[in-house]
């Protein structure tokens, strides 16, 4: 069986020392946010797209499989010196690339805004530099030594994460996820899911096919470190964020013509984007919104139908989510006339319109607990 996690490493430990054209796609990237990172890193980024294109002044963001630092120092400028930005990796190499250069390009830009820490990006709890301090303290020769380090690993995972939970903006990642194993995929998106903050969002470019990739292929070390083994299925790519819990799942970016095609399957860079917030209690407080259209209807993931020109009922989250990124633009936010004083749990099973009186003010009265969102197989 194919060690994925050492080819991987062992690719990637090339690829810092010197360029390996096959581990990328033809990217275009802002050349203004370029100028001040040296070439060396550049040249050394192996991607297949820009995520940083999506960021936002200000946004604290993480990037998985961070390599040489370049998509880090080109966010490091986007989010301004309010912002904050980091990167992990498993690979030493790449982190020693990334990290000297760090003090030049901060003088260059004008602030010091980036760090970078060692961890599996499927097991973002994980610091492997403390872990390196704790055997190089007490080795592992005996099963006695194998329970303290279980314990070790398990204490600091509880209380000096890696990354801590729902403590960034935004994740990004270019082109790595499909270098994790198959057995770790569900693991990986649930991390990504675990360090956002409510209303963040997940920004990954990466490598999907059109057709299952056969045994063979998951079998073959340079296939697997060359982005192609550990592809997710299209379909498969935006399902594991939706099944993860994440909301308003979309496809930013799609490339028009495969990266590259092997034994019929064709390969080609998809940039997703998603978002996490939906969580929580579902209170009726009168609102609804309207869906304007061009389509007739259009179903959301938990299966409700919003039809053009009607005003229908949602909870106060739900206004909150669909009045917002990226629903914003196709949605009209309607709130009582008056203000409602209290609410009731709202019923997320049916789908309703609301009524004229409904949105002068006339809603229920308050009670004591709403629904959860998932509650009894239900969402909204």
């Amino acid at each position: 069986m194919l060690d994925v996690d050492s080819s991987v490493r062992a690719r990637y430990s090339r690829g810092a020392r010197e360029r390996e054209a096959d581990l990328c796609c033809p990217v275009d990237y802002d050349p203004r946010f370029l100028a001040v990172i040296p070439p060396e890193i550049v040249e050394r980024d192996y991607g297949c797209g820009d995520p940083s294109r999506h960021l936002l002044p200000g946004d604290t963001v993480l990037d998985l499989g961070s390599g040489g630092g370049k998509i880090c120092y080109i966010a490091s400028q986007v989010v301004g010196a309010s912002g904050r930005v980091i990167g992990v990796d498993v690979n030493p190499e790449m982190l020693a690339l990334a990290r000297s250069h760090q003090d030049a390009i901060a003088e260059r830009i004008g602030w010091s805004n980036v760090e970078f820490r060692r961890g599996r990006i499927q097991d973002l709890r994980l610091d492997l530099d403390a872990v390196d301090g704790f055997l190089a303290r007490s080795p592992v020769s005996s099963a006695a030594d194998l329970e303290r380090l279980d314990s070790f690993t398990a204490r600091q995972r509880a209380e000096t994460p890696l990354v801590a939970d729902a403590s960034v903006d935004v994740v990004v990642s270019n082109c790595v996820l499909n270098l994790v194993r198959d057995d770790d995929k569900r693991m990986l998106v649930g991390e990504i899911f675990r360090v956002l903050r409510d209303g963040g969002r997940a920004v990954i470019s990466d490598i999907v096919c059109d057709e299952p990739v056969p045994r063979t292929f998951k079998d073959d070390p340079e296939l697997w470190s060359g982005c192609l083994s550990g592809a997710f299925l299209e379909t498969e790519f935006l399902d594991a964020f939706i099944d993860a819990g994440f909301y308003g799942v979309e496809i930013l970016e799609r490339g028009d013509a495969p990266w590259r095609t092997v034994g019929g399957i064709e390969f080609r860079s998809v940039t997703l984007r998603a978002w996490k917030g939906k969580e929580g209690a579902c209170w009726d407080r009168g609102h609804a919104v309207i869906y304007r259209g061009p389509w007739s209807e259009v179903r959301d993931d938990d299966g409700h139908v919003f039809r053009r020109g009607e005003a229908s009922a949602v909870c106060e989250k739900s206004f909150r989510i669909l009045t917002s990124a990226p629903y914003a633009e196709d949605t009209i936010g309607l709130v009582p006339n008056t203000e409602v004083s209290g609410a009731v749990p709202f019923d997320c099973s049916r789908d309703r319109v609301r009524t004229a009186r409904e949105l002068k003010g006339a809603v229920g009265k308050p009670a004591q607990a709403a629904p959860q969102c998932g509650e009894s197989g239900g969402c909204c």
